[in-house]
């Protein structure tokens, strides 16, 4: 049901003011996600619904903060998404497995499917990922995501500018 990849071409470093790109952190990606929620839910696919975004969970006295939270009225399911900025790594899963394992045990209701996890990176070898994810037991997936950063130097140098395309668009200029 869930796809590979997903382009999230909301995300614009720079217009967040961001200089670097190794200033991006995963909570500069998060708040994007939140700001342009519905260009985020649209990307997914249909029935989502948001929760909430640094979702508090805790067990034994132990608290954790998944990225993003939501729940899916087609699957009946709550979705975790934790974002990575970077490739994927094997403990990417064991994190999401704990933050699957607390929300089927302590915020899914009786009627509810169990929860599904996704770990949303920067790049993922995918015959890696489909071997180690193969042991887990949870419904979980690696996708990965590029925005607009992310496009060839040639195609961006190509296109307008995003002052000059807003211009274009308000009609203040012609082609």
């Amino acid at each position: 049901m869930f796809k590979d990849s997903y382009l999230l071409n909301f995300i614009n470093v720079e217009e967040i003011g961001e200089r670097d790109k190794q200033d991006v952190d995963e909570r500069v990606v998060e708040q994007n996600i939140v700001h342009n929620i519905k260009n985020f839910i649209m990307t997914f696919g249909r029935d989502f619904s948001f929760i909430g975004n640094q979702y508090h969970l805790e067990v034994y006295g132990v608290e954790f903060f998944p990225d993003l939270l939501f729940f899916n009225r087609e699957l009946n399911a709550l979705v975790v998404i934790e974002l990575k900025t970077d490739e994927f790594k094997p403990s990417y899963l064991g994190q999401l497995t704990t933050y699957l394992r607390i929300l089927d045990d302590h915020v899914k209701k009786p009627h509810e499917n169990p929860s599904i996890g996704i770990v949303l990176c920067k790049s993922a070898n995918k015959e890696f990922v489909e071997y180690v994810i193969q042991d887990y037991q949870k419904p979980m997936g690696v996708a990965t995501y590029k925005t607009a950063d992310d496009m060839p130097e040639n195609l961006r140098k190509a296109l307008p500018d995003i002052d000059a395309l807003k211009s274009i668009l308000a009609g203040e200029k012609d082609f």
